[in-house]
């Protein structure tokens, strides 16, 4: 069995995904079904690529599966915006866009370290 309590990205994308699920239910809430959807789906993709990641069969099938979890992550960073720049949804906190920029971040570094030969 995988241990994946010592991978960071794994962790940190688990814990936003979990926090991502918080923030849609407070949308949901507010009756705002279509945007609480895309938040949801994007903020959890995240984590269960990376998780798919994991188990590749090559670099390659690894890389691939990082690049979609930087689709995702740079999806739900778009909808949190529009949801911060929206006088109709709740303003996510300052630690989702903060949390989302990190993995981001990690993601992309990961990438780019996976090309090198």
């Amino acid at each position: 069995m995988r241990n994946d309590k010592d991978n960071l990205i794994v962790k940190m994308s688990f814990e936003f995904a979990l926090k991502i699920i918080s923030f849609s239910e407070e949308i949901r809430q507010t009756n705002r079904f279509e945007m609480a959807s895309q938040i949801f789906r994007s903020g959890t993709s995240i984590g269960a690529n990376i998780r798919e990641a994991q188990n590749a069969e090559s670099r390659a099938d690894f890389i691939h599966k990082f690049k979609i979890a930087v689709k995702e992550a740079d999806e739900v960073q778009y909808w949190l915006t529009l949801c911060k720049e929206s006088e109709f949804y709740p303003n996510p906190s300052q630690e989702l866009h903060q949390e989302i920029q990190s993995i981001n971040l990690i993601i992309s570094k990961i990438i780019s370290s996976s090309k090198k030969p």
